[in-house]
């Protein structure tokens, strides 16, 4: 639940004790004097007071938030913002301040924005989204008495710009970023593949969605069999691929949205170690985000129909599981030789895209934590995207620099292929040399999405320690704005 925002022009109020200020400026060139002339700010001759004592020039909180407590008793911090600097950096300063406030558990949070009309706008929409984003509570188990009770902020008291039309989309998508990361933290004896199917159903009874989920047993007559291979190793038989539809009167655009939803991954046969099984219940974050971005798409309306399709099952390691030499037909027609069962994203995929691509959607996208080599190739404060169309791979850069999300375009040139070359049967699942997994992935995928227009992206910053721009938790919710920002650059372009 995101806090109310309310929006009030006024000055604020000196009288304000025991509460939490976020002061947002323009960057200024050298002094406070030639700003001040025009804006009288909040807070203006403690910001002084603190400025002199440490020895900084004002320019320099541009980069580091600073924060003190007034005479009032209230926690006031300052934030400049660089409008010449990258939507990512100025997102992460924003965030940065609004946490030296949040560590207070406030219910309420006060933000004053100052500058010229344009940069009121773009302050009050940057300090909005890092505090709704910043100020809901994720799911914890915690029962310490010890520690204080972490509360979900309340509300935000917005001063200097006041046009609701800014808000509605922003709110949308931090409603949909929080739906995506609140999935992903739960614990895996939480989201089993029924109960995330009950979360699902429950979803789209309350948004007005379609939805029609695919058992194993269904799966199987039709002949799905890289999705049954992954599935059948576990107990109970619980897996399926869940369709999800929004349909919009009068919109003839169709986006399909691809998720993987491996709500833990064991490896399989190949077992993981410890140390990378750890954390394997986040491997579910793709299905996720691509369902954070139909409830930010629905709650902010836009015109465009989404074709939703979830991937959802576990890779355990049974008598039933797969295993390596295993040949399977999947739901296309091709033999895939099993050569890794710890490759079972791309499986799950395979069916799931083929179903999809089968609606012959305008465009699809699917999101994947898909391979450990895009981590190696982009750690984890970036991802990295293929697609079979050179306009995608242009509007995605874009969306991303726009939306603070960034990414890289990765090849898919045909002589990768060699390694997916099989002697007995139509391709490889992948190569043991490991080499360019995430490549060698996005190949093997596109083999199942016939000529739709099609953009793959590998969840690398799905989780940052830390946070990451605008988010300040370690799993980030990535690609739920660039979903967004992604969709309206589709619209406008059709």
């Amino acid at each position: 639940m995101l806090a109310k925002l309310t929006q009030n022009i006024s000055p604020l109020s000196k009288s304000n004790v025991t509460k939490q200020f976020l002061v947002v400026l323009p960057k200024l060139d050298k002094s406070l004097e030639k700003f001040q002339k025009k804006h009288i700010f909040f807070g203006k001759n403690a910001l002084e007071t603190l400025l002199l004592r440490r020895k900084m020039k004002p320019q320099e909180i541009s980069e580091a938030p600073v924060s003190a407590t007034l005479k009032s008793g209230a926690l006031c911090a300052w934030v400049m913002v660089d409008l010449g600097k990258s939507i990512f950096e100025q997102q992460t300063y924003i965030r940065k301040a609004v946490q030296l406030l949040l560590e207070e558990n406030p219910e309420e949070i006060h933000l004053a924005v100052y500058g010229d009309i344009k940069e009121k706008r773009v302050f009050a929409e940057l300090a909005v989204y890092a505090t709704w984003v910043n100020g809901s509570i994720l799911p914890s188990r915690k029962t310490d008495k010890k520690e204080p009770v972490r509360k979900a902020l309340a509300k935000i008291i917005l001063y200097g710009h006041k046009d609701a039309d800014d808000f509605a989309l922003l709110r949308a998508k931090a409603e949909g970023n929080l739906l995506a990361r609140e999935l992903t933290v739960l614990p895996s004896n939480e989201l089993t593949p029924y109960s995330y199917r009950k979360r699902v159903k429950k979803l789209a009874k309350d948004e007005g969605w379609k939805y029609q989920d695919f058992n194993l047993k269904m799966l199987r007559k039709m002949g799905a069999g890289a999705f049954v291979a992954v599935a059948q190793g576990s107990d109970p038989e619980d897996a399926s691929i869940i369709h999800i539809q929004r349909l919009v009167k009068g919109s003839d655009k169709t986006v399909a949205l691809v998720g993987k939803g491996i709500c833990f991954d064991t490896g399989g046969h190949n077992l993981k170690p410890t140390r990378y099984m750890h954390g394997m219940h986040e491997d579910m974050n793709g299905s996720a985000v691509a369902l954070g971005i139909l409830l930010a798409v629905t709650r902010a309306n836009l015109a465009v129909n989404i074709d939703c399709w979830l991937a959802v099952a576990q890779n355990h390691i049974s008598p039933r599981a797969y295993k390596q030499n295993d040949v399977v037909t999947a739901l296309n027609g091709n033999t895939i030789e099993i050569i890794n069962t710890d490759a079972e994203g791309r499986m799950v995929l395979a069916d799931t895209l083929t179903m999809a691509a089968k609606q012959r959607p305008d465009v699809m996208i699917d999101f994947a934590t898909l391979t450990g080599s895009m981590c190696v190739a982009l750690g984890s404060r970036y991802s990295g995207i293929f697609s079979n169309r050179n306009d995608l791979v242009q509007k995605a850069l874009v969306a991303g620099k726009l939306c603070g999300e960034r990414i890289m375009a990765f090849p898919m040139d045909s002589d990768y292929e060699a390694d997916l070359e099989s002697k007995i049967a139509d391709v490889k699942q992948c190569s043991l040399e490991n080499e360019a997994d995430h490549i060698l992935a996005a190949l093997f995928l596109r083999r199942f999405v016939s000529d739709t227009p099609w953009l793959h992206m590998d969840l690398s910053a799905s989780r940052n320690t830390g946070g990451l721009g605008a988010i300040g938790s370690d799993v980030t919710g990535f690609g739920v704005a660039w979903g967004i920002q992604m969709l309206q650059g589709i619209l406008r372009t059709q």
